[in-house]
This record gives structure tokens, sequence and C-alpha cells, in this order.
């Protein structure tokens, strides 16, 4: 069992598996983009497995997939497997953004991904061209659809909330959950520069008191708090001694840290 020295009880890791994204959306990056990591900088297969082994015998109970988007990170589903078959984890997760659902989801299910969470911030196509610079909201809905068919249930759906955001938008999410049967979460804009961020609604997350995640960037670092600059790389320091410095060092809540991009973290 892992405790940090606020006595938290850290057994949730969240795992970037690549920087890359099929969307643009207007909260996670600019729109000119980012420079993406290089190929050789972004942690092979072998090495996430191994961190997340190690993590698990650390005493890491939930497994969570991110990105960019996971589903563009070629042989995910073998990766999907590969994690599956670690003796330990008892909630193994996704998080897509659902446009690559709808091929993926039963392949991902039969490899033993047990569940998926959903970005959808407005059921309007439009506002959802707009939101994500292009994307269809169409493919986003056979995916949602795929996945409850394949068993990667409870599926939630996280919806970003914000003053710049219509309120209708997040009412209409709403409303889709209640008439699919669906958990929605309303996660509100953040501002990593300010520190600015708060409980998600319908989840955990933001709660610095309760937080038990570490986070595994793509490129190898762990992240001991969204909201911290501090981290610890896998490569340098080996998987053990990298997960067990930022439990360690891992601040009481968060605060303001230099500039951060979601596509690069996993949220």
């Amino acid at each position: 069992m892992i405790i940090d020295r606020f006595g938290r009880k850290i057994t949730y890791l969240r795992v970037s598996v690549t920087d890359r994204c099929n969307l643009r959306c207007v909260y996670c990056m600019p729109a000119e983009g980012l420079k993406l990591l290089r190929h050789e900088d972004i942690l092979s297969f072998e090495e996430v497995v191994e961190v997340i082994r190690t993590a698990v015998d650390l005493g890491i109970r939930k497994v969570r997939l991110t990105g960019g988007e996971p589903l563009v990170r070629r042989g995910i589903v073998e990766l999907v497997r590969a994690i599956a078959a670690i003796d330990g984890i008892e909630d193994f997760g996704m998080t897509t953004n659902g446009t690559l659902l709808a091929e993926y989801a039963q392949p991902l299910a039969d490899a033993g991904l047990h569940r998926v969470n959903i970005s959808l911030d407005t059921t309007d196509p439009d506002r959802y061209r707009e939101i994500t610079r292009g994307g269809e909201i169409a493919r986003v809905f056979a995916g949602i659809e795929a996945a409850g068919k394949a068993g990667l249930t409870p599926i939630k759906l996280n919806c970003v909330v914000g003053k710049c955001y219509p309120e209708v938008d997040a009412k209409s999410v709403k409303e889709f959950g209640r008439s699919t049967g669906l958990e929605v979460r309303n996660i509100h804009l953040m501002d990593f520069e300010a520190g600015r961020f708060s409980v998600v609604e319908g989840g955990s997350g933001g709660d610095c008191k309760r937080c038990n995640r570490l986070r595994l960037s793509s490129e190898g670092a762990i992240r001991p708090c969204l909201f911290s600059d501090i981290s610890f790389s896998v490569r340098e320091l080996g998987a053990a001694q990298a997960l067990e410095r930022a439990v360690r060092e891992k601040p009481e809540a968060g605060g303001a840290c230099k500039h951060n991009w979601m596509h690069g973290i996993g949220g």
C-alpha cells in the first residue's frame, strides 16, 4: 500500500500513451498546434507495462489510459492486452474522445479493458465542430453505441463547462446522458498558470484532500499532481524510484505551475 505524507492512499495511476490527438479541442491546445514529441522520446509498450507492473506491486489498483487520444497510438489493443494481464489491477479504464471507438470498442473489450470515459461537450454537430476544430459528432455517437454493445460500462461522459461555454451545451449533454442511462461528469475549465481548478461534478478529480492518483506522461515522467511542476523520469530513475519519489513529494494541494497543455499530461 502506498500512503503519502498527508495520509492519502495512492491507488490510481493515469497513463498517457501518446501526446497526439485527431482533434484540436479549443481548451486542450492552441489553434496552431504544439510541437510533438519525437517517436523515440515516447515510452515503448514494454516500458509502459513495466511502469504499471511496478506501480501495481507498490499498491496501485486502478489504471486509466489517456492521451492525447489513446486510440491513435498504433497497437493500442495489444498494449491493453498486456496491461490487462498484470495481476492486481481491479479497475482498468480509458478516456477517449470516442471518434475511433466504433472500430476499437469490441477489440478493446476482448483484450481486457473494463470501461471507458468519453469526452462530449455538446450534442450539437455544429458546436462540436467548433469546439473540436473539425470533429464529426456522429462518430462519437457511433462510438458510444459500440462501447455499450461491447460491455465497456459504465460509460461516463466528460463534459467541459465554463463561462465561455453556453449553458445549453452542458444541458444537452446532461439530457443525452439521462435519456441513454449514461453518467455525466462536468469538468470546469482549468487554468494552470493561475492554479485554478475545481472538483469535478459527478467525479472525484480536483478534490485535493481525497486525491489518490499519480500520472505517467507519454515521455515517462511520473507526476504526483496535475497542478504542479514536480515530476520524476522513469528512464532516469527507474520505475520504482520515480514512483516512490513522486509519492513522497506529492503536494498537499495543487497550485500555480508553468504553462501546460492537457494533450501532453493526460488530464
